[in-house]
């Protein structure tokens, strides 16, 4: 098992315990405050809506060196790292894993990999498309009031916590909503809710147009550049894409 292990990193990992609540377009959500919800309901516009995300079926990205491609709409998830590929169904879990372009028969290392890969995509995905959860069920939103980012621009801040959400509900978020975007630019994370300084904070930029949706590529901070890259949402791919037991050609 070793020799096939990976890991998040530090900050991925931290991510990795929060459980996206659905993959299904942003809804509706209780606990949220008329103020946070108006300033979520203007980013997840300005990021191209239900509609955008809805029509936004495949999704592709590198997250270190990590590269995965998403069907949304099949829950499908391809994900490759060196040699090593699984592809999975997110609504089962269950899938196929390949080393060096043979399939792993051994059932208990191959389910041990699908579990990491389900985490993969749960983790590296929020990383990616966050602003787009900000109304799922069990969401809470608060509104904080008006801060300064990093780099000075005049932000909305909230507060994003979890009711029954994920694997440890007691973590926190603080998001910076620019002020003349209405875009998410910067987030911190709490490991614990009432932490006096986050694990980590970083930059949300970098914004471009991918297809009918809107993404940030930047999560780079103070200390340390870190970009998210390869990002495509194409409106078909290749079958290949869900078949192939050896890396691919990036979308």
């Amino acid at each position: 098992m070793d020799k096939h292990k990976f890991t998040f990193g530090a900050a991925g990992l931290l991510a990795f315990l929060l459980l996206l609540a659905a993959v299904v377009g942003p809804v509706t959500a209780l606990g949220q405050d008329a103020k946070a919800r108006a300033v979520a309901q203007r980013t997840l516009k300005n990021m191209g809506g239900k509609r955008g995300w809805d029509n936004a079926r495949f999704i592709a990205w590198s997250f270190r060196d990590q590269y995965q491609v998403w069907d949304k709409k099949a829950d499908r998830f391809r994900w490759e790292k060196d040699s090593l590929v699984a592809i999975i169904s997110t609504d089962t879990k269950d899938g196929k894993v390949y080393v060096d372009g043979k399939e792993l028969q051994n059932g208990e290392e191959k389910r041990k990999l699908l579990d990491q890969v389900y985490a993969a995509w749960i983790n590296n995905s929020y990383w990616l498309v966050m602003p787009f959860k900000l109304q799922d069920p069990g969401v809470n939103l608060k509104y904080i009031g008006e801060d300064k980012t990093m780099d000075g621009a005049t932000a909305d801040m909230l507060e994003m916590t979890f009711d029954h959400v994920g694997l440890t509900p007691e973590n926190k978020y603080h998001l910076w909503i620019d002020k003349k975007s209405g875009l998410v630019t910067q987030w911190a994370y709490y490991k614990n809710f009432n932490d006096k300084k986050p694990t980590f904070m970083r930059r949300w930029s970098d914004y471009d147009n991918y297809g009918t949706i809107r993404l940030a590529s930047d999560r780079s901070n103070p200390e340390s550049d870190f970009t998210l890259e390869n990002i495509a949402t194409p409106k078909q791919v290749p079958a290949a894409v869900f078949n192939s037991p050896t890396p691919i050609r990036k979308l």
